[in-house]
C-alpha cells in the first residue's frame, strides 16, 4: 500500500473587518439568491435600520425563523415574514396552490420557513467565512403568531434590513458578536 502525504502551509491572512457594508451586501446577496432560487421572486431591500421597533409586524399574524452561528464570529440571523407570504412561499415551493398549503396545516409552512431561512443564513454565513471568519450553522428555529419581537442579544451588533418580496415585506434581524 503506498501512501503520500503532503503537508502545504500558506500563510494565514487576518480576517477581513466585518463593516456594516460588509453585512448588508451579504445578507442582500442572500436574501435575494434564496427569493431567486426558491421563490422565483425578487427581493428588494428597502430600508435598513438598527431601531427593533421596526422590526416588528405588529398585531399581523406572522412567522420567524432563526439561525444561529458559531465559530470565529457568533450571531444569530432572524428572519421574519407574515403568515400569507410563508403559506405563498410554501406553495411556491411545493407546488402548492395557497388553499392546498392551508388545508395542509401549519407544519408545511413551518418546515419551509425552516428551509428558507437555513439557506438564507447558510449563504450570510458562507460570505462570513470567504473573508476569514469560519463558523458553523445552528439548527433553524420557528415561532409563529402575533405581537413577536426579537430581543437584542448583549454586547451584539445588530442590523435590521427590510425587504420587498412579491408586495410582500420581509425582514432580517442579524446580531454579531465577535470573541
Amino acid at each position: 500500500m503506498f501512501s503520500l502525504s503532503i503537508y502545504t502551509q500558506f500563510p494565514m491572512s487576518a480576517p477581513q473587518t466585518i463593516t456594516d457594508t460588509f453585512v448588508q451586501e451579504a445578507i442582500v446577496r442572500a436574501v435575494q439568491n434564496v427569493c431567486t432560487t426558491m421563490l422565483q421572486r425578487v427581493a428588494v431591500l428597502v430600508e435598513t435600520t438598527s431601531d427593533p421597533r421596526r422590526a416588528s409586524f405588529g398585531t399581523e399574524p406572522h412567522v420567524f425563523g432563526s439561525v444561529g452561528f458559531v465559530g470565529a464570529i457568533n450571531g444569530l440571523v432572524y428572519f421574519c415574514i407574515s403568515d400569507d407570504f410563508a403559506t405563498d412561499a410554501a406553495g411556491q415551493m411545493l407546488g402548492m396552490s395557497y388553499g392546498e398549503v392551508k388545508m395542509s396545516g401549519d407544519e408545511v409552512v413551518t418546515d419551509v420557513v425552516g428551509e428558507i431561512t437555513n439557506m438564507t443564513v447558510g449563504g450570510f454565513k458562507n460570505a462570513l467565512c470567504d473573508v476569514g471568519y469560519p463558523c458553523k450553522l445552528t439548527l433553524p428555529t420557528i415561532i409563529r403568531g402575533h405581537n413577536l419581537a426579537v430581543v437584542a442579544v448583549k454586547s451584539a451588533k445588530r442590523q435590521i434590513f427590510h425587504f420587498e418580496c412579491n408586495t410582500h415585506r420581509l425582514i432580517t434581524d442579524i446580531q454579531l458578536k465577535a470573541d
